[in-house]
């Protein structure tokens, strides 16, 4: 790779860096145009991430949420920034309870350690939420209410 390559490849990776990972504003660029494709970008993975969580979508403090959280840190796709950012606001205590049976059966449906990419689970899953059992078998969820 030449020298100019190199040079440019480093002056994209910056501005992606700034565009989805909260960088700084690389040299050369419009600090207001670079923020208003940022929060373009931001909406459309609300978006993303709705579609693949539409209970937590659903909620009224949702696209506030989700926005703050989102800003700074790279996109993983949408069933991935869904399971990081449930599994944040339970841990923050703010995760309402429909939204914590879809973080529920989705920990039934897929093995997802928070490094790789969440994988379908094979065997059988048992999990239990409050009064409600979620038994996954053969990729697809079953509620039990007790």
């Amino acid at each position: 790779m030449t020298r100019d390559h190199s040079d440019l490849a480093a002056k994209q990776a910056a501005l992606v860096a700034a565009l989805v990972a909260g960088a700084p504003v690389p040299d050369g660029f419009d600090e207001r145009r670079l923020a208003a494709a940022r929060q373009a970008l931001l909406r459309k993975r609300t978006g993303e991430v709705a579609r693949d969580w539409p209970v937590l979508a659903a909620e009224s403090e949702w696209p506030g949420w989700f926005l703050g959280w989102a800003a700074g840190r790279p996109p993983q796709g949408g069933l991935r920034d869904g399971f990081d950012f449930a599994r944040w606001l339970r841990a923050e205590s703010r995760l309402p309870d429909a939204a914590a049976v879809e973080l529920t059966i989705r920990e039934a449906l897929w093995r997802y350690d928070g490094q790789r990419p969440p994988r379908q689970r094979r065997l059988p899953t048992l999990r239990r939420i409050g009064g409600t059992w979620i038994l996954q078998v053969l990729g697809r969820a079953y509620l039990l209410r007790g």
